[in-house]
């Protein structure tokens, strides 16, 4: 694996590859890895003669500077996890390196809808700053496919919003969330649960998959707020579960019985925030 931590030496490299044809598949993270990302890295390989994986904590989309800085990092984990996994290229750019003007006059994006709900209502300024070091990152790599996990499901969209947007020629894949075998969503936060914290953090996915398991066509709003007092009652601060619809996140409290539908909650144990989405139909 070569690490690269200057943005001309990591163009130099993807102009020769692309020269020779290869294809370019490329992995953003912030770091902390867990398995999720490694089958990104996996399928990532198995689409691209070349796998490129970048970790940067991006400052830019903390709205929370306590969390920015309780973020975990474990770089030399990383490292091993990646050299054993296959991954061709590491890109370990700087804070500077990234943003050499600093953070004054970003640019802004027009997200529409999707800022202003769930995470984006959560988390203001949050997907600005996402789709501002993404798009910082996608013109730097400038890969032909994208890998990201479904844990982050707005996200997801909001970055294909991006690319729409930019008009960059680049494909999206979004590969499945990866769970513990409790069934808990895998989480770079994870790392900052205690073991007592870590037990009860299961219960964010019991409950989509019982909203999963109930869902009925008709008035929505019961089950959501079943899931919001056993949430809790369970010793979480929830922000929200929702029931939306799973092309255009928009809101349902009614169920035609056939619109595909995604379930998602955001939570907070103590001081860890915990997200997670479960497709319902």
């Amino acid at each position: 694996m070569i690490l690269y931590k200057q943005i001309s030496a990591l163009k130099a490299f993807i102009s020769q590859n692309k020269q020779e044809g290869n294809s370019i598949g490329f992995v953003p993270t912030m770091g902390a890895l867990h398995n999720g990302h490694i089958s990104l890295i996996s399928n990532c390989k198995s689409q691209n003669q070349i796998t490129v994986c970048s970790i940067f904590v991006n400052p830019s989309q903390f709205n929370d500077p306590k969390d920015f800085e309780k973020y975990p990092v474990t770089l030399e984990k990383d490292i091993d996890m990646l050299e054993k996994n296959g991954c061709d290229v590491l890109f370990l750019p700087s804070v500077n390196e990234i943003y050499p003007n600093g953070f004054s006059n970003p640019p802004h994006y027009d997200l529409g809808y999707l800022e202003t709900v769930l995470e984006g209502q959560y988390r203001p300024g949050h997907f600005q700053g996402v789709c501002q070091v993404v798009h910082r990152l996608l013109d730097i790599v400038q890969p032909h496919n994208l890998y990201l996990g479904q844990k982050d499901y707005q996200q997801c969209m909001v970055i294909k919003k991006l690319v729409e947007l930019t008009k960059m020629e680049v494909q999206v894949v979004i590969n499945p969330t990866l769970r513990e075998a409790d069934g808990l969503a895998m989480s770079s936060r994870n790392m900052r649960l205690s073991e007592k914290e870590r037990q009860q953090a299961v219960r964010i996915s019991e409950t989509l998959l019982f909203i999963q398991q109930h869902i009925k066509p008709g008035f929505t709003g019961d089950l959501k707020q079943r899931a919001v007092q056993y949430l809790t009652a369970e010793g979480f601060k929830v922000d929200y579960v929702e029931i939306a619809t799973a092309a255009s996140l928009e809101i349902i409290d009614s169920w035609d019985g056939n619109t595909p539908l995604v379930a998602l909650a955001a939570a907070y144990l103590n001081e860890v925030r915990l997200i997670d989405n479960m497709l319902l139909n």
